[in-house]
């Protein structure tokens, strides 16, 4: 990964993730107190924070850092003790955090587990509190198959084919370095990435000349030269990715080196819905493009298909933006731009469906790690104000109850 991409991810997120837990933590850890009834007004009413205890946290490969602490921050706030599992697949990050990690924090309360994939399986077998998993969808199933054998909650961080639409009107150029720089970013090894292209036959035309310009002007006449684009993390990633460049045509790329693992930018185009590309997460610097008559079809396209991470769309008309985002389901969205929703901490950021559960970023990491424990402390004396939900009962005193009890509907309208 080129560092300036990795300072951006891994150092930057990470630090504002810290900071804003820390500005806002004295404030979100506070007892919540709540809205009370008429028998209850002299009690306190609260909602109190609680750790859940013991949680996992298994982290994946394409941002070994962020994709760890974020989620450690929150556990941490909450009042957790956190076992982290890095990604073996990223060896060095692995070895850093194993050695840096237990350096800074209680190693009582805090521990770091190096583990492949028959070791976590027996990691798993084991009581956690709460489980936080980042992954595909295929390991997201078992890792929540192992969770429900002794009902420990879960968070799921998955993937999916983010599908982005783009319309007849906008601005070409601009869309396309907005969608290069997503799809290319770490050589397209991001979850959020824009995973394929919706448009026109003519936008298709218009479109390709765009994001040559664009992969140009990023990575230069030769982006395997380009200190600014990645490589593919592995070569049984490498050859997977590679055996994608099949479908359609390539318009733009399709280069590959597997001594280095380097797939440069590519684009293919006329891709149909039945090719390779399309029937899983590219998860690499490959985007297809799939033509599409009008909105409404890009649409029912999308909707036929799993609910992703995240729906991207491109229009100078507003209304179209919206019609995408009103009439289509998934984590999150983005219009007329790539991945910069997962930049800001005030959003949550999580999947639906098959894209993941919960949900966490700022102060939703810190709730996804916390019991909200709902609390009623009352008054030991006042005995009198109770007599009406004891036996004897009477239709008086249901009557009082109900009075005292019903909360009512504001604005209601009577019919004459």
């Amino acid at each position: 990964q080129p560092s300036f991409e990795a300072y951006f991810t891994e150092i930057l997120l990470c630090k504002n993730e810290l900071n804003n837990t820390l500005n806002n933590l004295c404030h979100w850890m506070k007892d919540e107190h709540v809205d009370k009834n008429l028998v209850t007004q002299l009690d306190s009413a609260f909602i109190r924070k609680d750790p859940y205890g013991v949680v996992l946290i298994i982290a994946p490969w394409n941002y070994p850092i962020h994709l760890l602490l974020g989620p450690l921050i929150g556990a941490i706030a909450a009042g957790n003790c956190v076992i982290v599992k890095p990604s073996e697949t990223t060896k060095n990050t692995e070895r850093l955090v194993a050695e840096t990690l237990t350096c800074y924090l209680d190693n009582d309360c805090f521990a770091v587990v190096t583990a492949g994939v028959q070791e976590t399986t027996r990691l798993l077998e084991n009581k956690f509190d709460y489980i936080f998993f980042t992954g595909s969808p295929s390991v997201g199933r078992i890792i929540m198959t192992a969770a429900a054998k002794h009902l420990t909650p879960v968070t799921l961080e998955l993937g999916g084919k983010n599908p982005c639409y783009v319309s007849d009107t906008c601005d070409v150029q601009n869309v396309a370095r907005r969608v290069a720089w997503g799809r290319f970013f770490n050589a397209g090894q991001t979850c959020i990435a824009p995973d394929y292209v919706l448009c026109s036959v003519e936008m298709q035309d218009k479109l390709m000349p765009a994001l040559r310009e664009a992969i140009t002007e990023f990575f230069g006449s030769n982006p395997k030269e380009s200190p600014d684009f990645g490589r593919i993390v592995g070569d049984k990633q490498f050859r997977r990715i590679r055996a994608l460049l099949c479908s359609g045509r390539v318009a733009i790329g399709g280069q590959t080196d597997e001594k280095e693992r380097y797939i440069a930018p590519t684009v293919l185009a006329d891709v149909l819905p039945s090719d390779p590309a399309m029937q899983e997460e590219i998860f690499g610097p490959i985007l297809p493009i799939v033509v599409v008559a009008s909105m409404d079809e890009a649409i029912d396209f999308i909707n036929a298909r799993p609910r992703p991470l995240a729906i991207y769309a491109f229009s100078c008309d507003s209304k179209v933006v919206n019609q995408v985002l009103e009439r289509t389901s998934s984590g999150g969205f983005c219009g007329n731009d790539t991945l910069m929703h997962v930049t800001l901490t005030s959003l949550p950021f999580g999947g639906i469906g098959n894209s993941g559960l919960g949900k966490y970023h700022g102060k939703f990491t810190f709730d996804t790690f916390t019991h909200h424990r709902g609390c009623l402390h009352r008054n030991m004396g006042l005995e009198a104000l109770n007599a009406l939900r004891y036996p004897p009962y009477s239709q008086q005193k249901l009557g009082l109850l109900t009075a005292t009890f019903e909360i009512k509907r504001k604005g209601m309208c009577t019919l004459l």
